[in-house]
């Protein structure tokens, strides 16, 4: 009936409409009792964001040719360049966009056009000049150390609005990518709810069907199935009671709940088939390149609405060594318009003013060429951007030198990154700390300065 295999299944792997209003009411029917570890939280301060949709650039798309502007380039195309290599001038136009006159590139022209809300950070800087680990201190401040992500530290900070889905939920993250949505020490609930599958290539596993959710569908006889599952938790329970700490016991008696609240939401959570064809083909989630991400921004929308406090969405493949021209506009292709959607979206229903959108990868790519049509890594001086949740729309913080190849002005370390994201959902970076191994850890560790200029 409720196994312990299927219920681990459920949580770990991760996770309609009859009408999505009345899906609404349902999921959020349910109350968490005051002491769960997932129910609400008041955070330090007054929030400019409730939740947070993080869309994640694996690879590290190009600032030099996307949100970031260098006129030198272009002039200096062919020369030699800062550390080797010749400069090579973006294939791709930019111009001004939006009343606010936001320089952004012809490789972006959905996104472009929702230039007036979005907060451009030009002076991104990290430690890691090599995928994992800059990946790695994206999600969770450190390269060197197994440390709780972002989305952990956010739920354990504020918990969830939900009762019957994950506070926190990762779509399509690539394999081997654990840590970028683990909790660490953290309590284990804390945890990102994996939904589907993603990997190096460009094509996901398809979203919005029973199959990226096993063991989910509800059960014939949920009677029977809670009598089983209180067993189950008696001795869970008799276990704790016999130990002073075992938070892989008390995870397991938290996951095991949720999972039976699950049964009766995620299916027509994950259903997006009686999605209006206008909504549909305003997040390109109907047809061609922009289909697979295009239902995933959906379903971020969809969980959002419901109440999920941390969803992040993975789009691959955009670490360009060689053939950047083709590669990064059909990495473009298959998010522009998915992205732009799901802004317009949150924005007609009144959403995006208080949820958070991230855009980024773990680092920028070099002015210079590598071989005939590639780009290096680049972690001194890259492009990330927000919008809604509190920033300033229309707004452009920090420079690069004329090149791009390094923060010049008012750079944002990742540090300060985490901190201005805690910051605008009401919690100081300096106070969310959890107690382990004798000492009090948080997010930013000893460093981080909220980047109060691009807050409205």
């Amino acid at each position: 009936m409720f196994s312990r295999r299927q219920a681990l299944k459920t949580v770990s792997a991760g996770f309609g409409y009859l009408a999505f209003a009345d899906l609404l009411h349902k999921s959020m029917a349910a109350e968490l009792p005051k002491t769960s570890p997932l129910a609400p939280k008041p955070p330090h301060f007054p929030a400019k964001a409730k939740r947070i949709i993080f869309l994640c650039m694996q690879g590290g798309p190009s600032h030099v040719d996307s949100f970031d502007y260098k006129p030198q380039l272009q002039a200096d195309h062919g020369k030699q360049g800062r550390y080797g290599g010749s400069l090579m001038q973006s294939p791709w136009k930019f111009r001004q966009r939006g009343e606010s006159g936001l320089w952004i590139s012809d490789l972006f022209p959905e996104v472009a056009s929702m230039a007036d809300d979005l907060t451009l950070i030009r002076s991104m800087q990290c430690d890691q000049p090599v995928h994992p680990g800059a990946m790695t201190q994206m999600h969770t401040g450190t390269a060197q150390f197994i440390r709780p992500s972002l989305g952990a530290w956010t739920l354990y900070g504020l918990g969830t609005e939900n009762a019957s889905l994950p506070g926190f939920i990762s779509l399509s993250p690539p394999s081997g990518s654990a840590n970028n949505y683990g909790t660490a020490f953290l309590p284990a609930i804390y945890g990102g709810a994996k939904v589907g599958r993603g990997g190096r290539s460009s094509r996901v596993a398809r979203l919005g069907s029973g199959e990226s959710v096993p063991d989910i569908k509800p059960s014939s006889d949920k009677q029977k199935q809670r009598a089983q599952l209180d067993y189950i938790q008696k001795l869970n329970r008799n276990v704790l009671a016999k130990e002073d700490y075992q938070p892989a016991v008390e995870g397991i008696i938290e996951s095991y709940e949720l999972a039976f609240r699950m049964q009766d939401v995620m299916p027509e959570m994950m259903d997006i088939s009686k999605e209006t064809p206008a909504i549909l083909a305003m997040y390109g989630a109907d047809a061609g390149p922009s289909q697979t991400f295009g239902q995933q921004c959906l379903l971020a929308r969809r969980f959002a609405e419901a109440g999920v406090r941390f969803i992040e969405v993975t789009h691959g493949n955009w670490d360009q060594h060689t053939n950047l021209t083709v590669d990064h506009k059909a990495r473009a292709e298959g998010c522009d318009k998915p992205i732009a959607g799901l802004l317009q979206d949150l924005k007609q229903r009144d959403m995006l003013k208080d949820t958070l959108v991230i855009w980024g990868g773990e680092f920028g790519r070099t002015p210079a060429a590598q071989g005939a049509d590639g780009r290096n890594h680049n972690n001194k001086g890259y492009t990330t951007w927000m919008a809604g949740g509190g920033v300033k729309g229309g707004f452009s913080y920090g420079e690069t030198d004329e090149h791009g190849y390094e923060a010049t002005e008012t750079p944002c370390h990742i540090h300060d990154w985490h901190a201005t994201i805690l910051h605008l959902l009401g919690l100081n970076h300096k106070e969310l700390t959890y107690q382990y191994a004798g000492r009090d850890f948080r997010l930013t560790d000893v460093h981080g300065i909220v980047a109060q200029d691009i807050i409205a």
